[in-house]
């Protein structure tokens, strides 16, 4: 059999690019190979390759591997003995370590030599790997990025996939930009930063309000030879000779539009970047004007409710790629969401694939605790009943019209009666009393009490600032450790800064802390909780998974407890079977949930809206 294949009883390695590593088979006690080889020790896997089923052929197989890192591999594969006996050692072994060697040069001159065991990684769909030259160029885009950041003094050791992750968006350089859609919690920010430091800048960080503490943090945490500018805030001026890193938000790209525009950026990296994911938004045409070098948007979700999302983040980071705004509807959006084509999917995937890179936690980060999801379900009291009832019977005898003004009026009854799901005091009810008055109110209570009783911490999420300030005086009473504090929107960005370090750092800090869903359902790490609880629902599962992994990311440790509250027999009911919908389909893509229960005829409408007396008690 020719040695250019991976024979049997030999060690091999191949390049698995998507993980940065080397993948070590072909032996029975593959670890046992490397250490007498003097090679580092590798992670247990299984990898897929294109494996010999005869003299003449391969086929797809799934191999027992180690996977060692490029960064790590490289010295030992350096220093690898040149007499290394060829009825052990396959040729793929010999290649790489040629490779290893002139790694800081050129290293497509070793194509012609490089035997097939060495890239016979497979592509995502099984039908190809890459060419040798290919595996080679990315190769020694790796080997460069160590090198890099390494003199750039980097203070993280970078996962393989955050490797891969940096070489891909420093080779976006050449095409304009991308998108990195990682799911939430596997270190996009960190991946941004080694980009931005291994580049000569100067770089703008475009991000929500929120966040902009968070970004400082890490900068001066894994890159603080870097200088940064936070550019926010009513006294805020741009220098002319701006620093390495520029930090403003979505609101100052909006109003600081043509100042930002005239600067030369190198790098524009655009965090949680589903904010400009409505092109005909100020802040989305204010993106689209920046010139860099290299546009890099950074989200967890790039569609969360339409197509066109997806549109809209291509049009600032490569306009053209996917033609005019109109021909996108035609060629994509309408097909695959109206149509559900999935040849109209298979096209646009293959459009978009050089600019895209998406990563789950279940693929790159096994080693991450799981999330454990429990739905609880909640009842009404009497007093809720009474004005769910009521909120109904109103809003269908006055009528809802039609057009824009029913969506209009569609929406004020669904936040009614979610409101009264809540607690009637948020609805203005008062009383003498919050307890007692809702199923749901009185069930966190209880399970925040047992969660902080076992020695844990939980987050609080809920959409309403109304209930969270309602929540945050109550549990303050009732557990008794102490304010318990509410993260929201009106807050400054130093005092939310200030509530996300104590909660994180603080040993003295209240175990529960409350969170507005859209002021800090994004770009904050909380891995000190293990618990996340959602008190009220929003339409979009998305958001509230956005929200979950503020607890559920790199550098948790625990069990992720995610849950949710629903009021049964509600419209409540109503949202948690859509969730589950939504969800069934690929990348969540649907249309507007409550837009398409304003287009409900009455009697259907109603028949969703009525309080289900057998759900509710």
């Amino acid at each position: 059999m020719d040695e250019s294949n991976p024979n049997p009883g030999r060690l091999q390695a191949t390049l698995v690019p998507a993980q940065a590593s080397l993948a070590w088979w072909g032996v029975d006690d593959v670890e046992a190979a490397l250490t007498a080889y003097g090679l580092p020790s590798g992670t247990p896997a299984q990898v897929r390759l294109a494996v010999p089923v005869d003299a003449t052929t391969v086929a797809p197989r799934t191999v027992q591997a180690r996977l060692v890192d490029v960064p790590t591999a490289l010295p030992a594969l350096r220093d690898l003995r040149p007499d290394l006996p060829a009825d052990e050692v396959g040729a793929s072994v010999r290649a790489w370590q040629r490779a290893a060697q002139v790694a800081d040069g050129d290293v497509a001159d070793l194509a012609a030599s490089m035997p097939a065991a060495a890239h016979a990684a497979l592509d995502g769909d099984e039908s190809t790997i890459d060419g040798a030259a290919a595996t080679l160029r990315r190769f020694g885009a790796t080997a460069a990025l160590t090198r890099d950041l390494r003199a750039a003094r980097i203070r993280a050791t970078l996962r393989p996939y955050q490797i891969h992750g940096v070489a891909w968006l420093r080779a976006l350089a050449g095409e304009g930009g991308g998108i990195l859609a990682d799911e939430m919690g596997l270190g996009k920010t960190l991946q941004a930063i080694a980009l931005l430091a291994t580049r000569p800048g100067p770089h703008l960080v475009v991000c929500p309000t929120s966040v902009i503490g968070n970004w400082r943090r890490e900068i001066d945490r894994f890159a603080p030879d870097l200088a940064v500018t936070v550019h926010h805030g009513p006294h805020r001026s741009l220098p002319a000779d701006p620093t390495s890193i520029v930090l403003t938000s979505y609101s100052v790209l909006r109003s600081d539009a043509d100042a930002l525009a005239a600067a030369k950026w190198d790098a524009v990296i655009f965090d949680e970047a589903q904010q400009i994911k409505n092109p005909g938004s100020q802040a989305a045409k204010a993106a689209a004007r920046l010139e860099a070098t290299i546009k890099v948007a950074m989200t967890g979700t790039p569609v969360e409710n339409r197509l066109e999302e997806l549109w809209s983040l291509l049009h600032v980071t490569n306009p053209g790629v996917l033609g005019t705004r109109s021909r996108f509807r035609q060629r994509f959006a309408a097909p695959i969401e109206s149509g559900r084509s999935a040849s109209a999917a298979a096209r646009l995937a293959t459009v978009i694939d050089p600019y895209v890179l998406r990563r789950t936690k279940a693929l790159v980060a096994t080693d991450l605790p799981p999330k454990q999801y429990a739905t609880i379900a909640c009842t009404l009291t009497d007093e809720q009943a009474r004005l769910y009832r009521a909120a109904v019977e109103t809003a269908f005898d006055a009528g809802l019209g039609s057009g824009i003004a029913r969506r209009g009026n569609v929406l004020a009854l669904l936040t009614t009666l979610k409101q009264v799901c809540n607690h009637p005091a948020q609805l203005g009810h008062e009383g003498d009393r919050l307890s007692g008055r809702s199923g749901k109110f009185d069930r966190a209570t209880e399970m925040l009490s047992e969660i902080v009783a076992d020695g844990d911490r939980a987050l609080v999420f809920t959409q309403y600032r109304t209930m969270g300030e309602l929540l945050s005086s109550h549990l303050t009473a009732e557990l008794g450790l102490g304010e318990v504090p509410f993260l929201h929107g009106g807050l400054s960005v130093a005092r939310r800064d200030e509530l996300v370090e104590a909660f994180q750092s603080a040993p003295d800090a209240p175990p529960v802390l409350i969170l507005s869903l859209r002021a800090a359902g994004f770009g904050l790490n909380l891995t000190r909780a293990s618990h996340v609880l959602h008190y009220d629902r929003w339409w979009n599962p998305a958001v509230e998974d956005q929200a979950t992994d503020r607890a559920h990311r790199i550098g948790q440790r625990r069990t992720v407890n995610v849950h949710t509250l629903v009021t049964g027999g509600t419209v409540e009911d109503h949202i948690a079977a859509m969730h589950e919908s939504k969800r069934a389909v690929a990348e969540s893509i649907s249309g507007n949930a409550e837009a398409a229960l304003a287009d409900l005829p009455d009697a259907q409408l109603r028949a969703l809206l009525d309080l289900d007396a057998i759900g509710a008690n």
